[in-house]
């Protein structure tokens, strides 16, 4: 076996540590920050826990399956409980449209809309069927390491009319304009514009329809903090605090790795969880790079930022009209999402995400108290959008909005409260540009064209997370880890574990 440092303790960074420490391998965990999570930390003020990141759990599998890898119960570490609705999604007027991951009920929810695209809908479905088993089922946890891995699948994602975007996609079936919206803003969750991300992310919809969306009772926190727990029964090491600075190289080899503080430790392979485009350009010096040179890094297409408030409240709203996961649409679609992602400029309107936690698991706030977080996408840092002087104003205008829409005399019911803004993506989760998901997943920067999960310039530097292959999102991740772990595997004798199971996938 080898010795393995991993960078980052996001949850593609945990997840191969712990694979990799199953294996028998030794594993060093780095962590810039004073907790583990990356996008997934927790803010805990005034006795609330804020979810820093992802709050949408989809194909719940997957955890059993790392727990499993380990020789451990997911269910002995932490809990899982399935949101119903999965989302309530609200048009710019605020009549509610809930969906789940009961057919008839979508169908009826549909009819109220526009009863003319409810058998469109099932079309829509079952095309989606064969995407999602195409793109997720045979080759999310695959690599895309030479163009002939691409080339093998170029008839499939052709047949599946992967040239056009999952907007257009999903217009061929649905004609009425926000049930359009509903269907196919997914590609944001994954920072990805629905009017240019392939229709293969199409396949996030029946994802979502397959296993349905839970919730952790704790938060995501409790799962980062099961995932921590469970590396080092393993016998994986964690060192909090600990910036790497610098990436060692030897010719075609990464040697180890140096901290700010000047330490250096060396190991056999390097995984690295943070950003790809700050690993390259930040912790690589430019003369071992050919390939990923900063020119080629900046040419790139990045996704999006997020402007996010965390906010609790004295007060319970659960007669608020409000699920645990909300989607408010603005009046504009593509107008405003043409702001965001190609003339880069900060609207005057909004689109939000609304997370009301509280509403499945009330311990997570004090007695009596609601939990929230509102997020806002909002252009990256290549807008030269000023946070400094626009964060105030920006914020207040999204308040006033809830205030005024949803949450009656919510400001004056405030009693904790924290945001974050483009410039901590980049200043604090080392993100390039300030991006909250990396690379923008368009079909030129996707499988064989996005940054290998094996680096091209160095043999054994490897890459989990939203950047490289198959993309954001907790699927995403966990099966970046998994791809790594193997790759990892090709060059090392180990114990055979038995494959992922695709657990309770139906035919």
């Amino acid at each position: 076996m080898s010795q393995v440092i991993v960078i980052g303790s996001g949850f593609g960074g945990l997840a191969a540590a712990i694979r990799l420490a199953a294996r028998g391998h030794t594993v060093e965990l780095y962590e810039k920050r004073d907790k583990l999570g990356g996008r997934a930390y927790v803010y805990e003020v005034n006795g609330f826990k804020f979810d820093g990141g992802p709050t949408v759990i989809t194909a719940p599998f997957m955890f059993d399956d790392l727990w499993a890898v380990a020789g451990k119960r997911r269910e002995d570490y932490f809990q899982m409980v399935p949101c119903d609705p999965f989302y309530r999604i609200f048009d710019h007027n605020g009549r509610p449209f809930d969906y789940n991951g009961d057919e008839s009920f979508i169908l009826d929810q549909i009819k109220q809309r526009n009863p003319d695209d409810d058998q469109g809908y099932q079309r829509f479905m079952e095309r989606t069927k064969d995407i999602f088993q195409k793109g997720f089922v045979e080759l999310a946890d695959k690599p895309f390491l030479t163009l002939t891995d691409m080339l093998k699948v170029a008839p499939d994602l052709i047949r599946m009319q992967s040239y056009k975007s999952v907007y257009s996609f999903v217009s061929q079936y649905v004609k009425d304009d926000f049930l359009r919206q509903c269907f196919s803003f997914h590609p944001l969750l994954i920072g990805g514009n629905p009017f240019d991300a392939p229709s293969i992310y199409t396949m996030i919809h029946y994802l979502e329809r397959e296993w349905g969306i839970h919730y952790a009772v704790g938060g995501t926190g409790a799962i980062i903090q099961a995932m921590g727990q469970l590396f080092e029964e393993l016998g994986g090491k964690i060192y909090l605090n600990a910036e790497v600075a610098e990436i060692l190289v030897d010719g075609r080899r990464v040697s180890g790795i140096q901290l700010k503080d000047g330490t250096v430790c060396y190991a056999d392979r390097i995984v690295s969880n943070a950003d790809v485009a700050f690993t390259y350009r930040n912790l690589i010096p430019a003369l071992y790079r050919r390939k990923y040179t900063n020119r080629k890094l900046e040419r790139m297409k990045y996704s999006m930022s997020l402007f996010v408030i965390y906010f609790g409240t004295r007060k319970r709203y659960t007669d608020s009209g409000l699920a645990h996961h909300n989607i408010i649409l603005g009046e504009r679609y593509k107008g405003l999402l043409d702001d965001i992602f190609d003339r880069k400029e900060l609207a005057n309107d909004f689109s939000l995400y609304l997370h009301m936690p509280t509403m499945t698991d009330p311990s997570i706030a004090p007695e009596g108290c609601e939990g929230f977080y509102v997020l806002s996408p909002v252009p990256h840092l290549g807008s030269g959008v000023d946070w400094t002087k626009a964060a105030r104003p920006y914020r207040d205008a999204i308040m006033r909005f809830l205030e005024e829409n949803y949450l009656p005399d919510l400001q004056e019911n405030i009693i904790a409260e924290h945001l974050i803004d483009p410039l901590h993506f980049q200043n604090d989760l080392n993100s390039y540009l300030g991006s909250a998901f990396s690379f923008q997943p368009i079909l030129t920067q996707s499988a064989w064209f996005r940054p290998h999960n094996r680096s091209e310039e160095f043999d054994n530097l490897y890459f989990v997370g939203a950047g490289t292959h198959p993309g954001a999102g907790m699927p995403g991740v966990l099966s970046s880890a998994i791809i790594v772990d193997n790759l990892i595997g090709e060059s090392v004798q180990r114990p055979a574990l038995r494959p992922l199971a695709f657990a309770g996938m139906g035919s």
